[in-house]
């Protein structure tokens, strides 16, 4: 599990299962995953870890390593340790101290690994017992090995400074700090270069940066929002909508005094999601790909590979929005552009570690902004499916005073018409969440205030046109908004007790 859950469940995890269960049952999950290629590899990509710089790269008793980082444990964690650390971000595993009687279980660990195995402590008959089996052995008297007993991240980063120190954390060090202790040293101790700025950009399209790209699309996104805003509390229908339903507003009206409202509600929520799209995508591009952080161009791949496809939908509803479909194939290149290639120089500049309480506060609304993204893509996969099959929930008929029957009498095509709106929503709406979802899960670092403020600003704009235009239309219904409610408030609280945390100043 990552810190975001490690750390907030702890407390009720050894409440119910004992500490020290609950530690070891934590483990051996990690080592049941970890052990199989692709629970490795999931592990890995959901943390978020990358791999490390060459510079970290060396040797532990004579032993090839990438990453001079590992983990010293006792014989009976080492089968489990083996398996679990890899993932994680460790580079090595050393088994210390070893007796005699430890030599069968050590060997048992050592079978199948897929990161070097070290021993320390040993008399002369278990390693002679065991040198087939192991990748080396270490002494107590190598002062480039440094055993590590404290979580302090930069501790850990200053000594990996020097080419040959290898670092060894006790149990306790993860225990303490969580499972992304690794990942956090490594980060630390990446050599980082300056970020670029707007003038180092250059006039010539074919020079421009990926994340130049990103942020166009993420500015894109923001003004095709509020054009959409704008003509929903404008003329609602543009000239292509009056001749696929034959109708003009006053027609729709005329059918049904709730129509007209029902329809600017479904288009205010989808413009609101499109802002927050493109709030998401701005932050990503100046505060991730800009700076090198590989995860951000990451997140913006999966968010834009779920959204624009989604395009495609007029193939069940029928109906193809030429404005939609513009909008979609201007911004389309340019997204391809701004994921063509991943970012290969770090230019993140990391603030120190602060008080331990506020990274723990921090990660609970870390946790809350996770649950709410997911919630989100949840919410927009059933608006989605809805929106391609039966349209309406039954507190939309209710609002309408009418059913899907009376509504296909007054025009066979009014229903595929609400079915755009309505599938394009959950497309969107699939998309965003999943922008939020994975910008928490990788982005929450102390001094990223730009992460907060991304998630806030994305918040404000899904959040607060739908709970407006609902009042304004007198369409309250709780169980309607209750899934609105509640993502106010995970949000709200999550970003609260986070802002510390993201918003500390980096000197």
């Amino acid at each position: 599990m990552p810190d975001w859950t490690y750390h907030p469940l702890r407390g009720a995890a050894s409440a119910l299962l004992g500490e020290r269960r609950a530690q070891r049952t934590a483990l051996r999950l990690l080592a049941t995953i970890g052990s199989r290629p692709a629970g490795a590899r999931l592990i890995a990509r959901g943390f978020g870890h990358r791999h490390p710089p060459e510079r970290l790269a060396g040797e532990v008793a004579g032993v090839p390593v990438r990453v001079r980082l590992g983990i010293s444990v006792p014989p009976s964690l080492a089968h489990d340790v083996v398996r679990a650390m890899p993932p994680l971000g460790a580079g090595v595993v050393e088994v210390a101290p070893v007796t005699a009687a430890d030599v069968d279980t050590v060997r048992e660990a050592a079978a199948g690994r897929s990161l070097p195995l070290v021993v320390g402590g040993c008399d002369a008959a278990a390693q002679a017992a065991l040198k087939p089996y192991v990748d080396g052995f270490t002494g107590d008297d190598d002062p480039r090995l440094v055993r590590n007993d404290g979580p302090d991240v930069g501790a850990a980063a200053a000594v990996l400074e020097e080419p040959d120190a290898v670092v060894l954390a006790r149990p306790g060090v993860l225990v303490e700090a969580g499972p992304g202790w690794f990942a956090r040293v490594v980060e630390a101790a990446t050599p980082t270069a300056p970020a670029p700025a707007l003038r180092d950009v250059g006039r010539d399209p074919r020079g421009w940066p990926a994340w130049w790209w990103a942020l166009l699309v993420g500015l894109g996104m923001t003004g095709a929002g509020l054009g959409a805003a704008l003509i929903t509390l404008g003329p609602v229908l543009l000239w292509y909508d009056r001749d696929y339903l034959g109708m003009t507003l006053h027609e729709l009206h005329a059918a049904n005094h709730h129509l007209v409202h029902f329809l600017q509600h479904d288009r205010i929520t989808m413009a609101g999601t499109m802002v927050a799209i493109g709030a998401l995508y701005t932050g990503l591009a100046v505060g991730g790909i800009r700076r090198g952080w590989g995860w951000a161009r990451e997140v913006y791949l999966l968010s834009g590979a779920i959204g624009f496809p989604t395009l495609f939908y007029f193939l069940v509803t029928g109906f193809v929005e030429p404005l939609h479909t513009a909008t979609a194939l201007v911004l389309f290149p340019m997204f391809v552009a701004g994921v063509r290639r991943a970012p290969h120089t770090p230019r993140w500049r990391l603030a120190p570690e602060g008080p331990e309480p506020e990274r723990r506060r921090a990660l609970v609304g870390q946790l809350l902004l996770i649950v709410t993204g997911a919630g989100l893509f949840v919410g927009g996969a059933v608006i989605s499916v809805v929106g391609l099959t039966g349209v309406f929930v039954p507190t939309d008929l209710t609002f309408l005073g009418t059913d899907p029957v009376t509504l296909e009498a007054v025009n066979s095509r009014l229903v595929p018409f609400v079915a755009h709106d309505r599938a394009g929503f959950g497309g969107a709406l699939m998309s965003a969440a999943v922008a939020i979802t994975l910008l928490s899960a990788w982005g929450w670092r102390r001094g990223e205030a730009w992460v907060f403020w991304t998630l806030a600003v994305a918040a404000a704009a899904g959040f607060l046109p739908a709970v407006v235009v609902h009042g304004v239309i007198h369409y309250t219904d709780f169980v309607h908004l209750a899934p609105v409610y509640a993502g106010i408030a995970l949000t709200a609280t999550g970003l609260l007790l986070a802002r510390p945390y993201l918003c500390a100043r980096r000197d």
